[in-house]
């Protein structure tokens, strides 16, 4: 039987991770001939042209049976993103599915924070994913075909801790993901993310981990494998998800969410405008107002102050 992206040709940056790795052998299981980009750097961004983690993903999926070939050019600039992409042309002939997947972190409370590693952390994530899915997009505008999943986080849409520059960079994928849903949409090129919850290099790189936080990170490991990240990433990507695109899915285990998109859930309306004064009157108000069942529903919750 035929897998589910059979024929397609796929670029998975961070490929040789635990996540990315995970997503290469099941594009190829399901039939994807395989771009495993790798830099084989450190999740800091460290000790980088080493192509071991992208060779022995791509080594697994040649003894499954599989097709893959190893990329070790970066996504965080212009010119080696279109080599990335020009290797899947050279080798397989097109490019059909490209997963944003690379990142590094660099931590620190925001006063401490220091520009480069502020801008290291989102030239990775944030402008590699811009370079590597704008170099695609003209190949895939030409063929009327494609899709890209983007490697999103809970960081960028809550918050976090002693990473902004990781929370930026994850909330700006997710602008950018929708943004090509919206653009490449008319082409037939769909786009979502994913803010994956799994073991990683990331999660084992967690500084000044307490004893409660290493207990709590083994018992995730044993439940949160990158494989419940990998299913729902193929998926995605197959033609099975036509129609289906501006999404962002969380994956934990496996459990798989939906998160709404950022609206409205109150307004505050006055005639004359609002003063600082006035607002300092009612916006607390508003702000301690319990959701309705109304806000629940999807509709905006409002009301007018005029006086």
């Amino acid at each position: 039987m035929a897998g589910i992206v059979e024929g397609k040709v796929a670029i998975v940056t961070g490929g040789g991770g635990a996540i990315g790795s995970a997503i290469s052998r099941l594009l190829a299981k399901e039939g994807a001939k395989v771009v495993v980009n790798d830099v084989g750097g450190s999740v800091f961004g460290a000790d980088q042209n080493d192509l071991g983690p992208a060779q022995k993903t791509v080594a697994a999926i040649k003894a499954a049976g599989g097709e893959a070939i190893a990329n070790g050019d970066s996504v965080a600039s212009w010119e080696s993103a279109q080599k990335i992409v020009q290797a899947a042309r050279d080798t397989y002939g097109k490019i059909d599915l490209v997963v944003n997947n690379a990142g590094i972190i660099r931590m620190a409370s925001f006063h401490k924070l220091m520009p480069k590693d502020w801008e290291d952390v989102i030239n990775v994530h944030l402008n590699g994913s811009f370079y590597v899915a704008r170099a695609a997009a003209p190949h895939m505008r030409e063929q009327k075909s494609g899709a890209f999943v983007h490697m999103a986080s809970t960081a960028g849409l809550v918050g976090t801790l002693g990473m902004a520059n990781y929370a930026a960079a994850k909330i700006g994928i997710h602008g950018l993901s929708r943004s090509i849903a919206i653009d490449m949409g008319v082409f037939n090129v769909r786009s979502n993310a994913i803010a994956p919850a799994a073991h990683s290099r990331m999660i084992d790189a967690t500084p000044n981990q307490t004893p409660e936080m290493a207990a709590r990170i083994a018992r995730r490991q044993r439940v949160q494998s990158p494989e419940h990240i990998a299913n729902l990433t193929v998926f995605l990507l197959s033609n099975a998800a036509q129609g289906i695109t501006g999404q962002i899915f969380g994956a934990r285990g496996p459990e798989i969410y939906l998160y709404n998109q950022p609206r409205p859930i109150r307004t505050l309306f006055r005639s004359g405008g609002w003063p600082p004064a006035k607002l300092a009157e009612q916006l607390p108000q508003m702000l301690k107002t319990s959701l309705t069942p109304l806000e629940r529903t999807g509709d905006v919750f409002s009301w007018d102050v005029d006086e």
